[in-house]
């Protein structure tokens, strides 16, 4: 065919935008344009300025020297911006159906209708090329995406947006042309904050937490050997993304789910009766982190001993009373699919980050904040 376009088909415009997938533009003009109208008798000065006119403009209406009678060889599928004049949509059906009876397949072949075609219109194209015998048609209406891969203007992708603004404003009031962007709740000049000591197989550090009015936590420091270290910058950098995330509204309860856990060196027995073993500093900071400012049962999902309290009706009861009063408590307590499916995944978490066995090397099982083998019995300092 040699066209600039590569089926039985229109040029979609003279001039067309195409967006690139990584972000920025392409614009695209047509190649044969010149050709055509040195074919049409144009001289190449009169080729010249009609192109300038075409770049510039984005359509060949009202060029220099373009004579009427010749407007419709340059008509294309899509309407200029600025434009009148676009090839009506059943044209596209009727190009087809004059190629199909030399074709035994389909015609790859979308039909472009413009942005203002209702469903009647596009009822009317499926008919006609059933009629006319067609194998297959598609449709596309222009600007029913989003995101349109190829437009034929530059300002096009903007308006659409506009345009759904506009109709979105109708339902919830916003502020048209307000540029929305995260938020940071910075730290006040003066603020609470705790500061805890901690140990993981003998390498000791330093946890502060600076504290918001509320009592949340805003802001994060780990200071660990000595400065000017590997190990010290690390955790400064590290310390340093966490507090920025924290400010800017991520949840603490999000930070903990991701890096609670992970594996690596320097890993052992800790100092905390809450958290005997820690796989890594991280695994300890966010686990830590968990135990002061995280609910009792999202303490248990990160493997933290908590205390359990007894009932308040429990502790005026004798002894014997009292385990009689548990065990009713205990048939009285529904299993609907809610505490079943907490029960699943406290279950998954017993075993997915167990170590192996130093005695015997099988799989360890969680048991509170350490582990124990269910094998030969051995356990890592909790029973």
């Amino acid at each position: 065919m040699d066209c600039d376009t590569t089926g039985i088909e229109p040029e979609i415009a003279l001039v067309k935008y195409k967006w690139l997938v990584g972000g920025g533009m392409m614009k695209l003009i047509n190649q044969t344009t010149s050709q055509a109208l040195t074919k049409l008798g144009y001289d190449s000065d009169q080729v010249k300025e009609i192109l300038e006119y075409i770049d510039a403009n984005d359509m060949i209406e009202g060029a220099p020297h373009i004579r009427d009678e010749h407007l419709d060889i340059f008509d294309c599928a899509f309407r200029p911006k600025n434009g009148k004049r676009s090839i009506h949509y059943l044209g596209h059906v009727r190009m087809m159906s004059a190629v199909q009876p030399f074709l035994s397949g389909a015609i790859s072949k979308t039909v472009n209708m413009p942005e203002e075609a209702t469903p009647e219109d596009i009822i009317d194209v499926y008919m006609t090329a059933w009629r006319a015998g067609l194998k297959a048609i598609a449709v596309y209406r222009d600007n029913s995406k989003r995101m349109q891969p190829v437009t034929t203007s530059v300002l096009k992708k903007e308006d659409k947006e506009d345009n759904k603004e506009e109709s979105a404003s109708q339902t919830v009031p916003e502020t048209r042309g307000e540029e929305y962007k995260p938020r940071r709740r910075r730290m006040p000049d003066e603020r609470r904050s705790v500061t805890h000591k901690f140990s993981v197989a003998n390498h000791e550090g330093y946890i502060t937490v600076g504290l918001y009015e509320d009592g949340t936590a805003g802001e994060i420091f780990i200071t660990m050997s000595k400065t000017g270290s590997v190990i010290c910058g690390l955790m400064d950098a590290f310390a340093t993304s966490v507090s920025i995330g924290l400010q800017y509204g991520v949840p603490l309860k999000v930070l903990v789910n991701k890096f609670a856990h992970m594996r690596f060196e320097p890993s052992g027995v800790t100092n905390n009766p809450s958290i005997r073993i820690a796989k890594s500093i991280i695994d300890y900071i966010f686990r830590w982190l968990a135990m002061k400012f995280l609910p009792p049962e999202e303490q248990v999902l990160v493997g933290i001993n908590v205390p359990q309290e007894v009932p308040q009706e429990l502790e005026e009861t004798a002894p014997s009373e009292a385990v009689g009063k548990i065990d009713d408590k205990k048939q009285q307590l529904p299993l609907g699919g809610a505490q079943l499916g907490q029960e699943e995944t406290l279950i998954f978490d017993v075993q997915s980050d167990a170590p192996i066995c130093d005695t015997c090397g099988s799989m360890m099982v969680r048991n509170g904040a350490c582990y124990k083998c269910l094998n030969c019995g051995a356990t890592s300092g909790c029973s």
